[in-house]
């Protein structure tokens, strides 16, 4: 598969049918609890087999040997033959099933990073297509901290290291390959969409209809010339049987930041409670990445965040992730 500019991708993934009303709990594989997730790891969690992590290095040394760039793998000269079966479960998991996994045991710390952003990159390929993630064309987003300011609206918080909000990106999947972990902190904590959604419907059905209405969605000024600062989506699509989520609750509130943008009474609400459920017990599932680990999450039924951390004194011990976005197609 190749590799999808940031705008079409994007389309992709904000293109949502239906135009229906649940009337009553979403009943869908995605709509777990994360008691439910810690208590069977079996739904979640991948232990990588020898056989398959030695396909993967294999493949990536001959394009390595080649010289062949990051730009130029595609899923034709990634080999991983003999372990289609698995990758086909993989996607189907994100697509419709619990839409989260962790696949564990990637050797990155022997492999180096550059082998192990080559080895992660060509499975994307086999798992959808790869997009770049910001309109400046990055392909994979080093998530780390780079000493920036934390509190400021213009700043991407994978660039620091706060704590970040429930959040949706804009593509079907994102991925990340733990390369270092922190000294204290840094958990991915999850919730899915759908689950978070039945209880708010339950709490609060008054509240339900905000979540089918257009927000306004700040651009963090990555708009294009000529283009509005904000964006406006609803946060929720159903078709009848599937709901799909985008949800992004810090750039829903610093839209307000633009002039002639103001957060009703309701939608504060709603924004409040959402994330509100979305971190609590028994609903939240806090996922500690390993390194050598790659977290793979639906953007349209699981929200992501992060917790705060401290990082190691050491330059080069220093927390590492790699992000991936992937499109799944039909």
């Amino acid at each position: 598969m190749s590799v999808v500019d940031f705008g079409a991708q994007a389309i992709n993934y904000f293109f949502r049918e239906g135009d229906a009303r649940p009337d009553g709990p979403i009943d869908h594989p995605s709509a777990w609890l994360g008691a439910e997730l810690a208590a069977d790891p079996s739904r979640w969690l991948i232990e990588l087999p020898d056989t398959f992590i030695d396909r993967l290095s294999a493949s990536a040394d001959v394009l390595l040997a080649a010289g062949v760039p990051l730009d130029e793998v595609t899923s034709e000269r990634f080999d991983v033959s003999g372990f289609e079966e698995e990758l086909a479960g993989w996607r189907t998991t994100l697509r419709s099933g619990t839409g989260a996994l962790c696949l564990r045991g990637l050797p990155v710390r022997s492999w180096g990073d550059e082998k192990a952003a080559l080895v992660y990159w060509g499975l994307g390929h086999h798992l959808g297509a790869p997009g770049a993630q910001n309109p400046q064309g990055e392909l994979l987003g080093h998530v780390k901290d780079y000493g920036e300011q934390s509190d400021s609206p213009l700043v991407r918080l994978y660039r620091t290291a706060g704590e970040i909000a429930f959040h949706c990106d804009a593509a079907d999947v994102v991925g990340l390959l733990c390369l270092r972990t922190a000294a204290e902190g840094g958990q991915s904590r999850i919730a899915s969409s759908v689950a978070v959604f039945n209880e708010l419907q339950a709490r609060r059905p008054d509240l339900v209809d905000e979540l089918f209405a257009p927000f306004h969605i700040d651009r963090r000024d990555e708009q294009g010339p000529g283009e509005p600062p904000t964006f406006e989506l609803p946060p929720c699509v159903y078709d009848g049987s599937f709901l799909r989520t985008f949800w992004h609750s810090d750039y829903m509130r610093s839209a307000e930041r633009h002039a002639g943008i103001d957060l009703p009474g309701r939608r504060r609400e709603v924004i409040d409670l959402y994330d509100e459920i979305a971190g609590s017990e028994p609903f939240r599932f806090d996922m500690w990445l390993q390194e050598g680990d790659v977290q793979l999450i639906s953007n349209h039924t699981v929200v992501h965040a992060r917790t705060e951390y401290v990082d190691h004194a050491e330059l080069d011990e220093r927390r590492h992730l790699l992000r991936l976005w992937l499109s799944l197609g039909d």
